[in-house]
This record gives structure tokens, C-alpha cells and sequence, in this order.
């Protein structure tokens, strides 16, 4: 099956593979080749795309996918290979995201977000 990964700057990955792990709002989704069609809403995660014997990860930062037709079409505000995760960076972004304001909805909801992220990121680099 393809496997695309959009960014608002690029695409980031187009390639076949053999299995695709995605973080949803909701839990997570595995799909294999002749998947039924789907549409989920991403949330802040690991994403696993195997090839072979080998498996590559990414962050992915909310978003959407779409299964159709053997194609998963990742649509994605940012999506980082794992390898450009660095643990001081992350937990440097977990503890500026822990001092953002949060007095009015708006900055609460911003200030969770930024949470969830950095701490999704923090659990990928810890499970390595």
C-alpha cells in the first residue's frame, strides 16, 4: 500500500509499505494492505510505518488520515522522524508549555495542546 505524509510545507513521505500504525484522538489505528475505507481524526503520537524488516517512526501532530484504495494519505500540521527528537529539546518545550498562561479559554486550550505534544514526544523518546 502508499503511505503519504502532507505537510502545509511539503510532502514529507511517499512510499510502499507494509503496515502503518497511527495515533487517533481516540486510541490508535494498524492498517494492513486492502484496509477498509476510513477517515480518522489524528491526535498528537507516534506513527510507525514498516517496510520489510524495518520500521520507521514519526511524530505526527494531529491532523487527518484518509485510507482509501491501498493509499493512507496522512494530513498533518508537522511531522518529525523520530530521530529529530532530542530529549533536552523536548522536555525544555514541555516545561515552556507548562508555564504558557492559561486565564481564559483560549490560552487554556492552547496550553494543553502544547502539553499533549511535548508529552506525546517525551513517550516516544522514552520507549526507545
Amino acid at each position: 500500500m502508499q503511505v503519504v505524509i502532507v505537510t502545509p510545507e511539503a510532502t514529507t513521505l511517499d512510499v510502499q509499505a507494509d503496515f502503518v500504525a497511527l495515533p487517533l484522538i481516540d486510541g490508535e489505528i494498524g492498517v494492513l494492505k486492502d484496509h477498509a475505507d476510513t477517515i480518522g481524526r489524528l491526535g498528537f503520537g507516534e506513527m510507525q510505518v514498516r517496510i520489510g524488516n524495518d520500521t520507521d517512526r514519526y511524530f505526527v501532530d494531529g491532523g487527518f488520515v484518509q485510507i482509501a484504495n491501498d493509499v493512507v494519505s496522512v494530513l498533518t500540521g508537522k511531522a518529525m522522524p523520530f530521530g529529530e527528537l532530542q530529549m533536552d529539546d523536548v522536555k525544555s518545550r514541555l516545561a515552556e508549555a507548562e508555564a504558557l498562561p492559561h486565564s481564559s479559554t483560549s490560552e487554556t486550550e492552547l496550553r494543553r495542546q502544547a502539553i499533549n505534544r511535548a508529552t506525546a514526544q517525551l513517550k516516544m523518546l522514552e520507549k526507545a
